[in-house]
């Protein structure tokens, strides 16, 4: 009789400590997430003031406790491409898209392959990039850019039209107007000024002054 009130007891203890340890575990899980969101909101922070040094030390802890973070591998790559440290930077943007593809990824690693004058591996890169994502124009118009480097003028053209299908602003359609301009189409430029010039918003006028209340 006693073995079975030891053996009943016994069993409620463990049920208490698996309890217990999972309430720890529960307990460190949510620690270490408030922790990585700060360390995410340090890095960030950072990097818009231009903190290099601390927004580095925040994205490196972070993938110490997260080695498969892509977004962190994503911008140390943007950090260190802001430093010029290029060959680092395209090893973290390679890394984050070996983790997680993204179409980010791989218009950061064009972006630097045309900033070192790499401009057939940068369109390559920027052809990629628009095969997962090509709803947004800058990537467009940055595989227009590295077009014109090459050479490039039918692509080039081609490609600024469908930023501007996608985003018909006055700065777009005015590269796209010294394209036309570049292989002769002036009538052509020349109706995408007009047309920019449309889009820009005049200045304010000034508010006209309210007149002020007299004091009896």
């Amino acid at each position: 009789m006693l073995g079975l009130v030891v053996i009943a007891l016994f069993g409620v203890w463990a049920l208490y400590q698996k309890q217990t340890v999972a309430e720890v575990a529960s307990d460190l899980s949510s620690k270490l997430s408030d922790k990585l969101d700060q360390l995410w909101t340090i890095a960030q922070s950072s990097l818009q003031d231009r903190k290099y040094l601390r927004a580095e030390k925040a994205l490196l802890t972070i993938l110490r406790v997260d080695e498969r973070n892509a977004s962190a591998y994503n911008r140390l790559g943007i950090l260190y491409a802001k430093q010029q440290q290029f060959k680092e930077a395209i090893e973290c943007f390679e890394i984050a898209q070996s983790l997680e593809p993204s179409a980010s990824s791989l218009h950061n690693v064009g972006l630097i392959y045309f900033e070192t004058g790499n401009y057939d591996k940068a369109a390559l890169a920027f052809e990629q990039a628009l095969a997962m994502d090509s709803d947004h124009s800058a990537r467009h118009i940055a595989y227009a850019k590295v077009q014109e480097k090459l050479g490039n003028d039918k692509r080039m053209i081609e490609a600024l039209e469908k930023a501007i299908e996608l985003d018909p602003i006055p700065q777009t359609l005015s590269i796209l107007a010294d394209a036309y301009d570049r292989v002769g189409d002036v009538d052509l430029a020349a109706n995408l000024r007009e047309r920019a010039a449309k889009l820009i918003v005049p200045p304010a006028q000034n508010k006209i002054k309210q007149p002020r209340r007299v004091v009896m």
